[in-house]
């Protein structure tokens, strides 16, 4: 999981109606901000470089390590403005994760009208083709799928020969970004309102039990998911977080909205624990 804030305490701006400490409690952060861009991306033109790195706004959670990695370099080739290998970078990760979903995902829906146009492509650089599919089959969000169609214009602009992209390189690369940073939101968030969560639970995101069968949960979600009751406890270990749970809940089992319930009502002094 991998999640980056910065952009939020290097805003300078302060509203008048805060609380003296309030201030002086982000001032505080924005000096400590802006000394951690320093040490990562150097002083010379350190002012641009932070504007580039609040213009992309938060960098999202995830549940899958390796497309945070590429994501991250195409951040950081845009705020030391790189911007042309930002723009393709996005665009190339955008390609990479629908080929990803597409050779994932195909042979769960072998009796689709749209498996035949698919099932032989080892890769599809025509993106028109996996968004489509991918729709069809309710993998992709309708957010992400408008995400996806944008970032496929930007992408045809800047790979093939377009003079007017020299012009608009930062801006093209910024909305690429953007787009990418969506699509993440929307796909692969930890924490978020979608289709396949448990509503209003608090501090902690369960998968809906009529999406654990789901072929898109099962191959993203659940391998990074716990089953866990609603009395489970958390602690760092050495190896990451470990998880506690109880034994045995006894017999019966619970809705999505009963399990919220539980779970939010959950009494502290009840939560697990490490043993021994």
């Amino acid at each position: 999981m991998d999640f980056d804030s910065r952009a939020l305490s290097l805003n300078p701006e302060i509203p008048d109606h805060w609380e003296d400490q309030v201030k002086e409690l982000h001032r505080r952060n924005l000096q400590s901000a802006r000394a951690g861009m320093v040490a990562e991306f150097g002083e010379r033109g350190i002012d641009a470089k932070i504007d580039n790195f609040v213009a992309m706004g938060v960098k999202p959670f995830s549940v899958l390590a390796h497309h945070n990695a590429l994501f991250h370099q195409v951040r950081q080739a845009f705020v030391i403005g790189a911007y042309y290998p930002a723009l393709v970078g996005a665009c190339a990760l955008g390609e990479r994760i629908l080929n990803h979903l597409m050779l994932d995902m195909r042979g769960h829906f072998t009796a689709t009208p749209e498996y035949k146009k698919v099932y032989r492509k080892d890769s599809f650089d025509d993106w028109r083709l996996p968004i489509d599919t991918l729709d069809a089959w309710g993998i992709l969000l309708p957010d992400a799928v408008v995400e996806y169609r944008a970032l496929m214009g930007l992408r045809h602009r800047s790979i093939h020969f377009n003079p007017e992209t020299t012009n608009a390189l930062r801006n093209d690369a910024l909305a690429a970004i953007i787009h990418m940073r969506t699509i993440i939101e929307q796909q692969f968030a930890s924490h978020a309102v979608r289709p396949w969560f448990i509503a209003n639970t608090l501090g902690h995101a369960f998968i809906r039990k009529d999406y654990e069968d789901h072929p898109y949960i099962r191959a993203y979600f659940l391998p990074n998911c716990p089953f866990v009751g609603p009395l489970f406890g958390m602690a760092p270990g050495k190896g990451g977080w470990e998880f506690f749970d109880l034994p045995d809940y006894g017999d019966g089992d619970w809705t999505d909205d009963e399990f919220a319930a539980a779970y939010n009502d959950r009494d502290p002094t009840l939560v697990a624990g490490p043993t021994g």
